[in-house]
């Protein structure tokens, strides 16, 4: 569900900058490294376009201890459980004028503080692919994220070097889990009971 959710998120960000008239088809799923790495390519996908790229993944140990088994039809069905992670997401503004970079940042920060829980029934998104046809149940929220100069600086090196505006958030909690059962416990028929009579 993480590449889903990302992309939920792309979608509904991409709709709401339309409504702003900050443009159309703006909002792109990659990492912003690949512009900083090739600025002078021919036709750059990444031009005058909002990134969303995935920064960092954590995992959530609060939910770490959960039973490794569900009951389906009367028998116990054993699983690994799932990993529950939390998502840090940079949404870089890289507009070809500064003002409108400004401008789609501030139009970012406005849509999350007006919607920053999503789910099955609060969203509607396009399901023109299989692995978004796929989707049925889903829930998370997202909250802005704050890093230290310290942490900012470490992040534009690590992503090339070179800063844009740009927001981090952070999506909180996905769960992910792979479809395999591990085993299968025996239907349960029949129950015995023995009483011990005590004397005194």
């Amino acid at each position: 569900m993480l590449y889903e959710s990302l992309e939920i998120l792309r979608e509904q960000v991409e709709i709401y900058l339309e409504e702003m008239d900050l443009g159309t088809n703006l909002v792109t799923l990659d990492s912003i490294a690949h512009f900083i790495d090739k600025p002078n390519r021919d036709n750059q996908p990444l031009d005058n376009k909002i990134v969303v790229s995935l920064l960092n993944l954590q995992e959530e140990v609060t939910l770490k201890n959960q039973r490794n088994y569900t009951v389906q039809s009367g028998k116990p069905v054993y699983k690994n459980t799932p990993v529950f992670v939390n998502a840090y997401i940079l949404f870089t503004c890289n507009r070809l004028e500064y003002a409108f970079s400004l401008r789609s940042l501030a139009a970012i920060l406005q849509f999350f503080q007006g919607k920053n829980s999503f789910n099955h029934k609060n969203t509607l998104f396009s399901r023109n692919t299989q692995v978004m046809q796929a989707v049925k149940e889903f829930q998370f929220t997202i909250e802005l994220y704050t890093p230290s100069f310290e942490e900012l600086n470490y992040i534009w090196s690590m992503n090339g070097g070179k800063a844009y505006p740009a927001a981090i958030y952070k999506l909180n909690i996905l769960s992910l889990e792979r479809e395999h059962v591990l085993d299968e416990g025996a239907l349960l028929t029949q129950v015995n009971t023995n009483f011990k009579h005590l004397t005194s």
